[in-house]
């Protein structure tokens, strides 16, 4: 431990869409590799304790399920499984670095993961593992994103680190509109007054009552998460 994080215990929120790199879809080993060395170097470097939410929407998305006419219920079970396939993908990237990691599922498939139980995943984290939460909060109707919020108030997690496609929160999509402006710090209010597409209504509201800041940034670049969780100034802070 060389490096002085700013945060002891961060949550790290990572899309489905970013572990498919540039295919867009499943999962591209080079990516999933270069995250797990990123997310290994952080820990060791700087002895944060660091637990994972991981989104699906690389594999399968409810609510692209449920907009070609399948039962929205249904559709998100599958994208939460799709969770689950993608958190089992990253244990072993992780793993195979030497660090130890545990998946807990918030549904119950004891072959491959360990229930959902918070005071376990405490002491997974006080042991210096990285533990990874798999299938979403267990119901529909619920994202990722909330998961990821509800995770962090769960374990005081003192910020969340939200690792996207793009490199921070823009005032309409910077894919389709080349002058973008990107915001360098929100509050969560701004968040729910202007629709800004960062996390859903629910999501933002659990981080707004329980105060856990959030940081969004990209991914792509090597170095990020470190800097997130040292408190460099990058992608867009929200408080």
């Amino acid at each position: 431990m060389s490096i002085k994080p700013a945060y002891s215990r961060v949550l790290l929120k990572i899309s489905g869409e970013a572990l498919a790199g540039d295919k867009g879809f499943g999962i591209d080993p080079n990516v999933i590799k270069k995250i797990a060395l990123e997310i290994y170097n952080v820990v060791k470097e700087t002895g944060v304790e660091m637990a994972i939410v991981v989104g699906g929407g690389n594999i399968f998305r409810g609510i692209a399920g449920s907009a070609e006419g399948m039962d929205r219920g249904t559709a998100d079970y599958m994208g939460m499984l799709a969770t689950v396939i993608n958190a089992m993908a990253l244990q072993d990237a992780i793993e195979k670095l030497g660090l130890e990691t545990r998946v807990q599922s918030a549904i119950e498939m004891r072959q491959i993961a360990e229930p959902y139980i918070r005071r376990r995943a405490i002491r997974h984290l006080e042991k210096g593992r990285v533990v990874i939460f798999a299938a979403g909060t267990g119901n529909p109707f619920f994202s990722t994103d909330t998961t990821a919020a509800l995770r962090a108030a769960e374990i005081s997690a003192d910020a969340i680190l939200m690792a996207k496609n793009v490199d921070g929160v823009y005032d309409s999509d910077p894919v389709s509109n080349p002058d973008a402006t990107k915001y360098q710090e929100l509050s969560y209010i701004d968040i729910l007054n202007r629709s800004l597409k960062v996390m859903d209504s629910t999501a933002v509201s659990l981080c707004m009552d329980n105060n856990i800041p959030l940081i969004v940034f990209t991914v792509k670049e090597s170095g990020n998460i470190l800097k997130a969780v040292t408190g460099k100034e990058i992608g867009t802070y929200i408080r």
